[in-house]
């Protein structure tokens, strides 16, 4: 239930650097996960809507994206996009599409950002 630790910290980060900027309102929150931070979106938006209550972002909309997993093969100079469909997520080993190697390297994927917070000031 990590998606529950996951959702308090960004729904933290946003309402402190909220604050920060003299928000009175938070409405939206854009978030982009990535395919190997093994939380599932869904999830992850149900737990911040239940956590944005009585909070400065209790009328925010969420607009989560998922991030693919992007690879380079060590054996066979593949750089692309991971198959993660049959991704098993208690052991979240990648291997290449191309050659099926296990020597890769992740580009990306693995992180969890809050790209974008759109905030209503006292002068808006």
């Amino acid at each position: 239930m990590h998606e529950l630790s996951m959702a308090q910290g960004i729904l933290d980060s946003v309402i402190e650097n909220a604050e920060k900027n003299n928000a009175t309102e938070v409405t939206k929150i854009v978030i982009e996960i990535g395919r190997l931070a093994m939380l599932n979106p869904e999830q992850v938006s149900f737990m911040l809507d239940v956590l944005k209550e009585d909070t400065i972002a209790k009328n925010a909309e969420f607009e989560i994206n998922e991030i693919p997993a992007n690879i380079v093969c060590k054996d066979c100079g593949f750089e692309g996009v991971a198959d993660l469909d049959n991704l098993d997520h208690y052991a979240p080993i990648v291997n290449c599409p191309k050659c099926e190697s296990y020597r890769v390297d992740v580009k990306s994927g693995k992180d969890v950002i809050v790209k974008n917070i759109v905030i209503e000031t006292p002068d808006d």
